[in-house]
């Protein structure tokens, strides 16, 4: 078997989270494989996980302005993606949810696909992205509604590119398939369980944990509590909506509002709590796993990647509940079902739920699925 010479393609380097995580395992997956992204303006103290590598980046990265604001370049990405060259490389992984599947690969190259999402603003959150950003009326809007029209239509041409997709959840599964109309393998986002584990102290009151932007539906969490007196809950997060929670929060008792805390303190939150509390639609859901890790059972919003986390029937495996709408009185309704089912909800079915998500499964099944189709490149002719 040839030794393969692989690259990595992330989207962009700029700050620790999620889809760096990924980008990490995939790099202890293949030590061996060079990174390339739009951007690299991650800080040094946040860099341990890329190993020392430099990063091979676009023509973006030197234009006026971009370490404060290289997001406004968009439109220009589909271009700077095109241009990396990655000829030399028998296997290509990009790490996807804005251009970073456009790159150019040959037949003879291999090219997967890992998408956390297909670009959400360009496809169903369109007129949700426009509403949000003042963009939905006036000639702003006409240019802006332009360009996604135009991004929309190199996403769906740049898919034919990729011989392997990889989603992150069934829900981004069924996106692929409505965007590319591709079929896309399931595997679910690596997640450090094992820094999240069970306590052994008393469990009280309900806890969120989350950035406190519009599409989270916080507003609707605390407005629940706020109508249920005797429920304690704690709220961990910051952003855009942390004045309106701290508004509730100040005229009810029962509810607690924090800043983001330090990881070892949210762990002991989360030890503590009798559930998260979770009402957005979202593409997976890592706080949900690292909730579960704890030993904590959730009430979420059944939509989205919540289905693929929660088992919520009621048996003796349940870890939790799903509530069918976005609404206070939907989520005062789960929180009375999860009482009545809490006792079959045990610390140690929430954790053994959790390790299907973790870090050394997440590298086991994407080798796996690697290995099920090199044969596109070992065989091919020197």
């Amino acid at each position: 078997m040839r030794h393969l010479k692989i690259a990595i393609v992330h989207e962009w380097l700029e700050h620790y989270g999620g889809s760096e995580r990924v980008l990490g395992q995939l790099l202890a997956c293949y030590p061996q494989a060079d990174v390339f992204a739009v951007v690299d303006f991650m800080a040094e103290d946040e860099r341990a996980f890329l190993g020392g590598r430099e990063v091979t980046t676009t023509f973006i990265q030197y234009l006026p302005f971009a370490r404060r604001c290289f997001r406004r370049y968009l439109q220009l990405m589909p271009i700077a993606i095109e241009q990396l060259d990655l000829s030399g490389y028998d296997l290509v992984i990009s790490s996807h949810h804005a251009v970073a599947k456009g790159v150019i690969t040959g037949p003879d190259q291999l090219h997967i696909s890992y998408v956390h999402s297909p670009m959400r603003y360009a496809w169903d959150m369109q007129a949700q992205y426009l509403q949000q950003s003042g963009l939905d009326r006036g000639l702003k809007s006409l240019y802006a509604k332009w360009m996604l029209h135009s991004l929309r239509g190199w996403d769906r041409t740049s898919a034919a590119g990729v011989d392997v997709f990889i989603a992150n959840s069934s829900y981004i599964a069924r996106r692929i398939r409505k965007a590319y109309r591709r079929n896309a393998h399931v595997l679910h986002p690596p997640v450090a369980v094992d820094r999240f584990v069970p306590g052994d102290g008393v469990r009280d009151g309900y806890l969120v944990v989350s950035r406190l932007v519009p599409y989270k539906r916080i507003d609707l969490i605390v407005e629940a509590f706020a109508q249920m007196p005797n429920h304690r809950l704690t709220v961990v997060g910051d952003g855009p909506g942390y004045d309106v929670v701290a508004g509730v929060a100040a005229r009810c008792k029962n509810i607690e509002l924090l800043k983001p805390v330090s990881e070892c303190a949210l762990v002991a939150l989360m030890q503590r709590a009798r559930a998260m509390v979770f009402a957005a639609e979202e593409d997976f859901g890592i706080t949900m796993v690292e909730a579960q890790a704890c030993g904590t059972p959730i009430i979420a919003y059944g939509a989205a990647g919540a289905c693929d986390i929660i088992s919520s029937d009621a048996s003796a495996e349940s870890t939790g509940v799903l509530f069918p709408k976005q609404s206070v009185e939907a989520i005062i309704e789960a929180v009375r079902r999860f009482e009545a089912l809490e006792a079959a909800m045990s610390p140690q079915s929430c954790r053994a739920n959790a390790m299907r998500f973790s870090e050394n499964n997440f590298r086991n099944k994407f080798c796996a699925l690697v290995a099920e189709h090199e044969h596109i490149v070992v065989n091919r002719p020197d």
